[in-house]
């Protein structure tokens, strides 16, 4: 990840107020003069609510971008750019897709909650469950380190990590990778068999609970070093 670099987008799916403004893009205008800033136009995500009627969707691309050059956003100390023209973000998102556990997608607290806003949509697509899923597909294309969200987003970003880390301890592995964890498994004595269960139920089912009971284990072995650590976290 570059620390000094920033990913934020808006979905282009009607005119920006002046909630907008004062929200984020005078928030842009200032980070873009410190730091590495990517904003991009989210019209992969506008699409998650906004599937049935995409007629608004090409007219609010090109007039959300001349509010924001309006506003001050400047494209000699950013990059803008629009998502659905950046293949590698669907490629990346199709990847993670394979790799990460439903229940992970489920328990995301923003899918219930704006199931429940929407009610007037259907919403029972991949495409709004996946939402959190194709936005980690966003802040991992560019290896973003700074990502401002709302409250609500939270969550998301906790996801990204997860899924990054799940995503290099399938295929980021040192070649004798499982000879050495389970090594480092052993290395934890009698509490090791049941750091194992717990790790599996996350991996497999997304149990959060088991998550933090696994990492409190782990942390509370004094035998696995920094890089067992590593293998294991």
């Amino acid at each position: 990840m570059f620390a000094n670099r920033i990913l934020s987008g808006m979905r282009p799916t009607g005119s920006l107020h002046l909630g907008h403004y004062h929200g984020v893009i005078k928030n842009w205008v200032e980070l873009q003069q410190t730091h590495d800033c990517y904003f991009m136009v989210a019209d992969w995500h506008a699409l998650t609510t906004n599937y049935d009627d995409v007629s608004i969707i090409q007219k609010s691309i090109w007039d959300m971008v001349i509010d924001w050059l309006a506003a001050g956003v400047d494209p000699e100390q950013s990059t803008i750019f629009i998502q659905s023209r950046v293949p590698q973000h669907a490629e990346l998102h199709l990847a993670l897709s394979m790799v990460t556990p439903l229940g992970w997608l489920e328990r995301v607290p923003t899918y219930k909650d704006q199931i429940e806003k929407l009610s007037t949509k259907d919403l029972g697509t991949y495409g709004f469950l996946g939402y959190p899923l194709l936005q980690a597909a966003d802040i991992l294309v560019y290896k973003a380190g700074l990502v401002p969200v709302g409250e609500d987003q939270i969550p998301h970003v906790e996801l990204t990590r997860e899924v990054a880390r799940r995503f290099n301890h399938l295929f980021g592995r040192e070649p004798n990778f499982e000879e050495l964890s389970l090594a480092a498994v052993k290395k934890m004595g009698k509490s090791g068999k049941t750091f194992a269960q717990l790790r599996t139920s996350y991996l497999q089912g997304g149990d959060n609970e088991a998550l933090a009971a696994a990492r409190e284990l782990l942390a509370g072995s004094q035998n696995p070093g920094a890089a067992d650590r590593e293998r294991l976290a």
